[in-house]
């Protein structure tokens, strides 16, 4: 069985943060407190900088300034942290060969490997496709794939942007089914979404973008009974923010 490195990355905060490229901002001043529980789900119209957030806070790219800290720490191997992202790469293999690879860059013994594979797989109800070129299935069976790889690194914080921005509603609602699944695991999940009713069905925790920084945090019933800005109110319904 894959161990987990017994420092946890939690709580992952983001203090002050900007990001620029070629003189131009992406994230300015971007302020955040990413703890353990509920899903913590980032909403706001596009170019608001969800997707930057996310790379930030996997580590995947450094701040131009400001400070980002896993579990109070500079620096994280990012064992803990996994990302799913809206159109994943898929090996030239099957569906289980996919998750088999992840498990081994993982560190998965040999001897735990097979179960582990078999488990994960009917996790994301994969079990009757695992054979199946993973290149061949459709949009919604490669994202339970890639929900598979991610699950093999065994994260405490699993990053999702935009994952069923691309999917038919019978897709959505399968891979929001494994998502309640791995929240309810104690995973930590951040997702972005443009989908107000996901976010709704989803979040225990909503962080509300706008021009680059998180314009408001709140708990998802209060966000959406009672935002606190006339912006994220008119965003929750659904009127166009920019």
């Amino acid at each position: 069985m894959t161990m987990r490195p017994p420092v946890s990355d939690l709580p992952l905060v983001l203090e002050d943060v900007t990001l620029a490229v070629r003189d131009v901002a992406l994230v300015r001043g971007l302020s955040l407190r990413i703890a353990a529980g509920a899903p913590t789900v980032l909403i706001g119209p596009n170019g608001s900088g969800k997707s930057t957030l996310i790379r930030l806070a996997m580590g995947l790219i450094a701040p131009t300034s400001g400070r980002v800290t896993w579990g109070g720490r500079d620096a994280s191997d990012g064992r803990r942290r996994a990302v799913v992202f809206q159109r994943p790469v898929m090996l030239r293999r099957s569906a289980a060969g996919n998750v088999a690879y992840a498990l081994h860059t993982a560190g998965c013994a040999r001897a735990e490997r097979t179960r582990r594979l078999a488990d994960i797989l009917a996790r994301v109800g994969l079990t009757h496709l695992a054979d199946r070129p993973a290149r061949r299935l459709s949009g919604g069976e490669q994202q339970r794939v890639a929900l598979a790889r991610a699950l093999a690194h065994d994260p405490e914080v699993l990053f999702l942007d935009e994952p069923t921005a691309s999917l038919d509603p019978a897709s959505t609602k399968a891979v929001e089914d494994i998502l309640r699944g791995i929240a309810q695991s104690g995973v930590k999940l951040v997702m972005a979404t443009h989908d107000l009713g996901q976010a709704r069905r989803l979040a225990g925790e909503i962080a509300f973008m706008l021009r680059g920084r998180v314009h408001e945090c709140a708990p998802a019933e209060r966000f959406f009974t009672a935002p606190a800005t006339a912006e994220a109110a008119a965003f929750a319904h659904g009127d166009i923010v920019i």
